[in-house]
């Protein structure tokens, strides 16, 4: 009975350390989020970006953090989904420069 008991905590905890293991991060893409959050807001503030870009920008940030969550909860943050995101992230950053300097004010 204590064997079985043993054996059973001992699973128990050997699946807990893998699945620890597997538990993914992404510490560039989520610091790269702030900061592209951050832009947007700073941009809203100053007047440089109107609703309707503002609301563009942020639905595409959504869409990518999304994603991101999607392939962390399935595990398959592969480099290649990583490298995708990381190409999105690039194009959003481009996007917020271009609409936050094309002198629009409505």
């Amino acid at each position: 009975m204590k064997i079985n008991l043993v054996i059973a905590g001992l699973f128990v905890a050997g699946m807990a350390m893998t699945s620890a293991a597997k538990a993914q991060r992404t510490p560039v893409i989520n610091q790269r989020e702030h900061h592209q959050v951050s832009r947007i807001n700073q941009g809203v503030r100053s007047g440089a970006l109107t609703h309707s870009e503002e609301a563009h920008l942020r639905a595409r940030e959504q869409n990518i953090r999304a994603d991101k969550r999607m392939a962390k909860a399935t595990g398959t943050m592969t480099p290649a989904r990583r490298a995708n995101l990381k190409a999105r992230e690039n194009r959003l950053s481009r996007s917020i420069y271009r609409k936050k300097h094309n002198y629009r004010s409505y």
